[in-house]
């Protein structure tokens, strides 16, 4: 299996969870140059048809790739996810501050990639 993947290529996958309940789809990934490593997937999340779209910055750690399916899967409920801290695409989260970084951490319950 290739490990090395364009982040292009995986813009638009497809996110479910263990149930094959979609959940959305990626839109981006955040990098920390810092330490060179994706520290974030964003979920494109789409509570209802009619609804507006809600992203969210996920720890990378929080979720899986699946190769053979070409998905992520990612172990949240849908009703967790419409409780998660998400913002939109206008007005993203400040990743300078660590309060904003452990607290999402925190809420998918995986240790800070950084620790």
């Amino acid at each position: 299996m290739n490990n090395h993947l364009p982040a292009s290529a995986l813009a638009g996958t497809r996110v479910v969870n263990h149930l094959d309940e979609q959940l959305g789809t990626i839109n981006d990934f955040m990098i920390d140059f810092s330490s060179g490593r994706v520290a974030y997937v964003v979920l494109e999340f789409i509570e209802t048809p009619d609804a507006d779209t809600k992203l969210f910055a996920v720890p990378l750690q929080a979720m899986q790739f699946d190769p053979a399916r070409i998905c992520f899967i990612f172990d949240q409920t849908r009703d967790h996810l419409k409780e998660a801290p998400g913002f939109d695409r206008d007005e993203w989260p400040d990743f300078a501050d660590p309060a904003v970084c452990r607290s999402l951490h925190a809420f998918y319950s995986v240790p800070p990639y950084w620790s």
